[in-house]
């Protein structure tokens, strides 16, 4: 094996040794970073609140990848549960190096996509906001006993692009709202937790889900034009930028949001 040959070896599993928590982890842009911790050479513990079935398939394709995985379900809506899945996920394997926040609810698809405004916030709060919140801690509080290996225990949450300039309409200040605190708390979070755990933040753009799939023809098209990329953002560029965020290479990275949208162009542009 050539030297050239061994050196890329070893940049492709960066993340040997490492072990991880990926919340929300049966589908979606959870489902992609599962896979590209893996693909890099880390353990991943796989979550769910209900979908057994999609998030054991993840389960197996991590371990395809020769890596370690067990699947932990928990409604991160319920404060028990998320007190219970933080140490579950901790005794698992001893301890984690990695944890990322990125279950959230959908209220965009599906019997919920009709709920009021009210509902849709409530929901929003109890999952994207107080779960991330109270799930950072607990897990922050836990890397943060160890002394060793200082910038290689490190928490991403997911905000959202628009969160900091806004968008009209209900989802607008639905996902403003609760985006916005996710970030906030991350860099707040950060500066308690350092120098023993880093803090990032993703903010996806325009990132085709779920909803992506179905959306009409305005978004679609939206989407594209807003993005200087010219299209659609993908939950693999979102799961590559998660990778970069806790590898090795970025231990001088920290409190920051990251945006993952192909360069965003406002739709007034």
């Amino acid at each position: 094996m050539s030297l050239e040959s061994g050196v890329n070896l070893a940049a492709e599993q960066e993340l040997t040794g490492m072990r991880a928590m990926v919340t929300g982890s049966s589908s979606g842009i959870g489902r992609a970073i599962a896979l590209e911790l893996a693909r890099a050479g880390c353990d991943v513990l796989v979550h769910a609140r209900a979908n057994r079935q999609a998030a054991n398939q993840v389960l197996h394709e991590v371990r395809a990848h020769g890596r370690r995985s067990e699947l932990l379900l928990s409604d991160l809506s319920d404060p028990v549960q998320q007190q219970s899945l933080v140490t579950r996920a901790w005794e698992t394997w001893s301890g984690l190096e990695i944890w990322i926040n990125n279950a959230g609810a959908d209220v965009l698809t599906g019997e919920r996509s009709q709920w009021s405004f009210e509902e849709k916030l409530e929901r929003l709060w109890q999952v994207d906001v107080l779960a991330t919140v109270r799930l950072s801690r607990l897990a922050g509080e836990l890397m943060s006993r160890s002394p060793a290996d200082v910038g290689r225990r490190c928490i991403v949450n997911v905000g959202w692009d628009q969160a900091e300039t806004g968008m009209a309409g209900d989802s607008g200040q639905l996902f403003a709202t609760v985006k916005a605190a996710v970030m906030a708390f991350s860099r707040s979070l950060a500066m308690t937790l350092a120098p023993q755990v880093r803090v990032n933040c993703v903010a996806p753009g325009w990132i085709k889900t779920a909803w992506g799939d179905q959306a009409p023809s305005y978004w679609q098209e939206r989407a594209v034009r807003e993005s200087l990329s010219g299209r659609w953002g993908t939950p693999e560029d979102v799961a590559h930028t998660v990778r970069f965020l806790v590898s090795p290479a970025t231990q001088f990275v920290n409190g920051q949001v990251i945006h993952v949208n192909g360069g965003f162009r406002s739709s007034n542009a």
